[in-house]
C-alpha cells in the first residue's frame, strides 16, 4: 500500500521526550483501524506466494491479571510475529483464553466463601451461572492487558476455550478416542486433592521435602487354633501414616528375610477393625527401611496398590473426598485424617503396641494448586490410553518433523514419553467440558459426540430419559491438548483449518512440556493425522532478582501494568528479553526496565537530531532516496556498512530464535555504534560550512538511511516508540504509512576497508580522549598532535572529537622530554598519535602519569595476545571452529603482536 509521504520538516515536532503514555494507546488504535494484524486484513501487506506464519497463542487462566510470565510469553510471540510480518509472510497470531477449571473454581470457592456460600449451597446450576458472571468480568481485563503489552493478535478469531467451538471438539474427539479403543473407564489408584475435592494429574503433584515421623507399631500374630491375637508374639511394622492402619489388608516382609521366614503365610490382627489380614512374601520390601516389615494398604498407596494387585488383596477405602475417615474405620468415622493419626497413636501408645517414633525425612504430594497433601484413592474414572500416542509423538520428533528449541529438552520430552502413564482426564468438578458418557441402569457405557446425548443406550436399546451422564469433567489440558486445530474449525475441515495447521511455532514455557505441548502433539498426530505444529520453542522463568520464584504471598511479584505505566510498554519488553536465551530461567531486575526506557529515550533523541539536521537545500515532504554514491565520505561509507552489518547479525539471531541476542545486537548497533559515533562523525561534515550542498545532503540522507534500517528492525522488540519515530522520517515511494507492515530490510553491502579505516579513527579518538583524562588535562583544551595510520581523510573528524589539531610530521620525542616539548603517546590497533602537551614546567607530571597508563594498556595488550595464542595452539578450536572464526583470530594475534610491539618501544624509548 503506497500512500503520501507524511514528515516534519523540524525537530520540534517530536516532543522533547519520548512519554510512552501519550503515544501508545493512540498507536494501538491505529494499528486496530488500519486491518493489519489478521493474515486477510485490509491493511495487511503479504507477499504472493509466502507461506503463511501461524502461532496458536497459548491461552492464559482467565481467572484475573496477568503476570510477567504472561507479559514474556506475549512479547517473544509478539516479536515472532511482527518479525514474519515484515518479512512478508501472511501471520495468524490466534488468541485465546483457557476457562482453567480446577483453577477457576479455587479462586471462584474462595470468593464464595467470604460471602458465606459455597459450591454446595449453590448447586450445580447456580454455581456455574455465578462462573460465568465471574468470567465474564475478567475477560475484557485480560484481552485489554494484552493490548497494553502491544500484542498483534488477530482479534477477529478470539477463542475460548468453553465456547461452542471448543466444546464440539471435544465431544468429537473422546468420541474417536473411544471408538479406537483409546479411552476406556476403570477403578484405579488416583491422585485425589481434599481441598479442590478432585482428582489429579501425576503432573499436579509437587513433591516436597518434608520432615515426618516414622512410628513403628506391633500387629499381633492370630492363634490359628483360637483364631485370637497372641499378647506375645506380634511384627513391628514402620509407616508414615498410621491413620491408614484402618484400610491395611495385608502385611508384607522380603521372602529372602530370615527374621521373618517363618511367619510367611500366618495371619496379624489389625488394631480397631479386629480385621485378620495375610503376612505375604513380596520383594519389593526394601528390608533395610525401618523394621524390614511394611503394612500394605492397598486403596491409599500406589506401592501398596502394586503390591495388593500381584497378590489379590482386597482395597478397602477409609478416606471420604474431604480427606475424613468413612465408616470403614468405624469409631474414628468422621474424624479429619490428622485428628485420627492423633487418636490411633495415642491409643496404641495405651495399648502397649506403640514401639518408638522418631523424625523422618520424606517427599510428601502437595497440589499445585491448593497446597494440600494429596491422598492416593481408589476412583472410577476415564483414562486415555497414552502409549500409541506417545510413540507417534516421540517418531514425530525423532523424525524431525517437529523440533524443540532448545535441543537439549528432546533428553527430557524421550524420557517422558518412554515411560508416560495412562492419562486420567477424569476431574470432580464442574466448571469445564462434561464428559459425554452416559450409563443406563444395566451399567452400559454410551459415548456420543451429540451435544443432546444419545438417543437410547447403544447396548441393550434403553431410551434417553433412563440413560444418566457422567457427572464429572475434562481435565482442564484436554480441551488445552485440542487447541492447536479446536481454534481452526476442527472437527470440520475449513478454510483456516488447511490454510493454518500444522502451525509453524508453539511458543511457550519450558514448564509445561508436557502438561501441554506433549498432549497436543499426541492428540494432534492421532485426530488431525499430522503435527500440531513445526516447533516448539520453549522460554524460561521470570524469577526475582534472587532467582526465587515469584508469588503473592513472598510478595516479589512484578506487575506488568505497573511497569508498563513506569515505563511504557516497550521498556518492559526490553527488559523481558535482554539478556535471556531459550530454555534459561531470568532474573528480572528493576535496572533492565532502567535500561529499556533509556534505550527508548537514546533512539528518541537521536531521530530528534536526524529529523531536525535537514539541509536547507532539502525541501520538506521529499520521499526518502538513497544518498549520492559520488558525495560520500569514509563516515558515511561507515555508517552505511555497520547498518548492514547489523541487519546480518540480527537475521542470525532471528534464524537462531535468539531473542535476547536480537535485543543485545540492537542496543550496540543502535546505541553504541549509530548513537554514540554514527551521529557524532556526522556531525563533522553537517556542521563545516565548506562543504558542498550535495554532501551535506548525502551525509543526512546516509542518516536517515540508516536510521530507517534500525527502526524496523528494532520494531519486533520495541514497536511502540518505533512506530512513533517511523512516522517522523522520510519515506520511500513504496513504503506503508504503518511501520508494523513494512519490509524487514536487507542487508546491503559491507565495505571492510572503510569499516577498518573508520574503526582505526574511532579507537584513537576514545584513547586520546581517555589519555587526556588519566594525565590530568582539562577536557576543553586543545591540543597539537601528528597522527600515523589514519587516513587522511579522517583527519578531521579525530581533530573534531578528540580536540586536537593535527600537525603534518612527528618530531622525535623522548619520555624524559628532551625534545621540544613532552608529549603522550596513544597506540591503538593500527594507528598512533603524538600530542603535544606544552613546556615541562606548565605540565609537570603529565608524562610520569602517561607512563603509567602505557603500562597498563601494555599488561592488558600481552594478556590479550597470551589469551589469542592460546586459542590458537588450541589444536579443538582451530580443528572445528569455521574458517573464518579463525582467520579472524589469527588477524587479531597480528595486531595484538604490532600493538605490543609499539609500545614497548615507546616504553623503552
Amino acid at each position: 500500500m503506497t500512500t503520501p509521504t507524511r514528515e516534519p520538516s523540524k525537530a520540534q515536532e517530536l516532543p522533547k521526550a519520548y512519554e510512552p503514555a501519550r503515544f501508545e494507546a493512540e498507536i494501538y488504535e491505529r494499528w486496530l483501524a488500519a486491518a493489519v494484524f489478521a493474515p486477510d486484513g485490509a491493511g495487511a501487506r503479504p507477499v504472493s506466494g509466502r507461506e503463511p506464519f501461524v502461532i496458536i497463542q497459548p491461552p492464559p487462566n482467565i481467572t484475573g491479571a496477568l503476570h510477567l510470565g504472561h507479559a514474556l510469553t506475549s512479547t517473544i510471540e509478539d516479536a515472532m510475529i511482527r518479525h514474519a510480518r515484515m518479512l512478508g509472510h501472511p501471520t495468524l497470531w490466534l488468541p485465546g483464553l483457557d476457562h482453567a477449571s480446577i483453577a477457576a473454581q479455587y479462586v471462584l470457592d474462595r470468593i464464595l466463601a467470604g460471602e458465606g456460600e459455597s459450591r454446595e449451597s449453590l448447586g450445580r446450576e447456580r454455581y456455574l451461572e455465578r462462573m460465568w458472571q465471574f468470567i465474564d468480568a475478567t475477560r475484557e481485563v485480560m484481552l485489554g492487558q494484552q493490548r497494553r503489552i502491544g500484542a498483534s493478535l488477530d482479534w477477529s478469531r478470539l477463542r475460548f476455550t468453553m465456547d461452542e467451538g471448543s466444546a464440539r471438539a471435544v465431544r468429537e474427539s473422546f468420541a474417536r478416542l473411544y471408538r479406537d479403543g483409546l479411552a476406556y473407564r476403570t477403578e484405579a489408584l488416583i491422585n485425589w486433592c481434599p481441598g479442590c475435592r478432585t482428582s489429579v494429574s501425576d503432573l499436579e503433584v509437587i513433591p516436597t521435602e518434608e520432615t515426618g515421623t516414622l512410628w513403628t507399631i506391633r500387629y499381633h500374630i492370630v492363634d490359628p487354633a483360637t483364631h485370637l491375637p497372641l499378647e506375645d508374639e506380634w511384627i513391628a511394622v514402620a509407616t508414615t501414616r498410621p491413620e491408614t492402619i484402618l484400610g491395611d489388608t495385608a502385611v508384607a516382609v522380603h521372602p529372602e528375610d530370615e527374621r521373618y521366614r517363618g511367619l510367611i503365610g500366618r495371619k496379624i490382627r489389625i488394631p480397631f477393625v479386629e480385621r485378620d489380614v495375610p503376612i505375604i512374601a513380596d520383594e519389593v520390601v526394601d528390608r533395610t527401611f525401618g523394621t524390614g516389615a511394611v503394612k500394605i494398604t492397598p486403596a491409599h498407596d500406589r506401592d501398596d496398590y502394586e503390591t495388593g494387585q500381584r497378590h489379590r488383596l482386597p482395597s478397602i477405602t477409609v478416606l471420604n473426598d474431604d480427606a475424613s475417615i468413612n465408616e470403614a474405620g468405624e469409631r474414628f468415622a468422621g474424624l479429619d485424617r490428622y485428628e485420627a493419626r492423633r487418636h490411633v497413636v495415642a491409643e496404641l501408645e495405651a495399648m502397649g503396641d506403640l514401639e518408638g517414633s522418631r523424625p523422618h525425612q520424606m517427599l510428601i504430594g502437595r497440589c499445585q494448586r491448593s497446597n494440600d497433601v494429596i491422598e492416593p484413592r481408589l476412583k472410577t474414572q476415564w483414562f486415555i490410553r497414552t502409549e500409541p500416542l506417545a510413540r507417534a509423538a516421540l517418531e514425530a520428533t525423532r523424525n524431525r518433523e517437529t523440533v524443540i528449541v532448545p535441543p537439549r529438552f528432546e533428553k527430557v520430552w524421550e524420557n517422558w514419553l518412554t515411560n508416560i502413564h495412562d492419562w486420567n482426564v477424569s476431574r470432580q468438578l464442574w466448571w469445564g467440558h462434561r464428559i459425554p458418557a452416559w450409563y443406563c441402569p444395566d451399567g452400559h457405557v454410551t459415548v456420543s459426540a451429540d451435544p443432546g446425548g444419545p438417543p437410547a443406550c447403544e447396548v441393550c436399546g434403553r431410551p434417553a430419559d433412563e440413560l444418566t451422564q457422567d457427572p464429572d469433567i475434562f481435565d482442564t489440558w484436554y480441551s488445552s491438548g485440542l487447541w492447536p486445530f479446536s481454534t481452526l474449525g476442527w472437527p470440520d475441515r475449513t478454510e483456516d483449518l488447511q490454510r493454518f495447521y500444522p502451525g509453524s511455532v508453539m511458543e511457550t514455557g519450558y514448564d509445561i512440556i508436557f502438561f501441554w505441548v506433549a498432549r497436543m502433539m499426541m492428540l494432534g498426530i492421532h485426530l488431525t493425522d499430522a503435527v500440531p505444529f513445526r516447533k516448539v520453542y520453549l522460554h524460561g522463568l521470570v524469577k526475582d532478582p534472587y532467582g526465587k520464584r515469584m508469588s503473592k504471598t513472598k510478595g516479589n511479584v512484578v506487575d506488568p501494568l505497573e511497569a508498563i505505566d513506569t515505563a511504557g510498554a516497550d521498556a518492559l519488553r526490553f527488559a523481558l528479553l535482554n539478556g535471556t536465551s531459550p530454555g534459561n530461567d531470568q532474573k528480572f531486575q528493576p535496572g533492565k526496565l532502567e535500561d529499556g526506557r533509556n534505550f527508548a529515550n537514546k533512539l528518541w533523541n537521536a531521530t530528534r537530531f536526524v529529523v531536525g539536521a535537514r539541509p536547507s537545500s532539502l525541501p520538506p515532504g521529499r520521499p526518502r532516496r538513497a544518498p549520492d554514491e559520488a558525495a560520500l565520505g569514509p563516515t558515511e561509507r561507515w555508517i552505511r556498512s555497520r547498518a548492514a552489518a547489523a541487519v546480518e547479525a540480527v537475521d542470525r539471531a532471528f534464524e537462531a530464535d535468539n531473542y535476547g541476542e536480537v535485543t543485545r545486537l540492537l542496543y550496540e548497533a543502535i546505541w553504541s555504534e549509530f548513537c554514540d559515533w554514527g551521529l557524532e562523525l556526522a556531525k563533522v561534515r553537517l556542521a563545516a560550512d565548506a562543504v558542498p550542498a550535495a554532501e551535506h545532503e548525502a551525509t543526512w540522507w546516509t542518516l536517515v538511511e540508516a536510521l530507517d534500517t534500525y527502526l524496523r528492525l528494532l520494531h519486533p522488540i520495541m514497536p511502540f516508540v518505533t512506530e512513533a519515530l517511523w512516522s517522523s522520517i522520510p519515506h520511500a515511494e513504496d513504503d506503508p504509512e504503518l511501520l508494523i507492515v513494512a519490509r524487514w530490510p536487507s542487508a546491503g553491502a559491507r565495505d571492510a576497508e572503510t569499516e577498518r579505516a573508520v574503526d582505526s579513527a574511532i579507537e584513537l579518538i576514545r584513547g586520546i580522549r581517555n589519555a587526556r583524562t588519566e594525565a590530568g588535562i582539562e577536557p576543553g583544551r586543545k591540543l597539537e598532535a601528528a597522527l600515523d595510520g589514519i587516513e587522511a581523510e579522517l583527519h578531521a573528524y579525530v581533530e573534531r572529537l578528540a580536540r586536537v589539531t593535527v600537525r603534518p610530521t612527528t618530531p622525535r620525542v623522548d619520555a624524559a622530554g628532551s625534545g621540544d616539548t613532552p608529549a603522550l603517546v596513544v597506540t591503538t590497533g593500527s594507528a598512533q598519535a603524538e600530542i603535544r602537551v606544552g613546556s615541562v614546567s606548565a605540565d609537570a607530571g603529565i608524562v610520569e602519569r602517561d607512563r603509567a597508563r602505557l603500562e597498563r594498556e601494555l599488561a592488558e595488550a600481552e594478556r590479550l595476545l597470551a589469551a589469542t595464542r592460546a586459542r590458537l595452539g588450541d589444536a579443538a578450536f582451530t580443528s572445528r571452529a569455521p574458517a573464518h572464526i579463525v582467520e579472524g583470530a589469527q588477524a587479531r594475534e597480528a595486531e595484538l603482536e604490532d600493538r605490543v610491539s609499539r609500545l614497548r618501544e615507546r616504553l623503552e624509548s
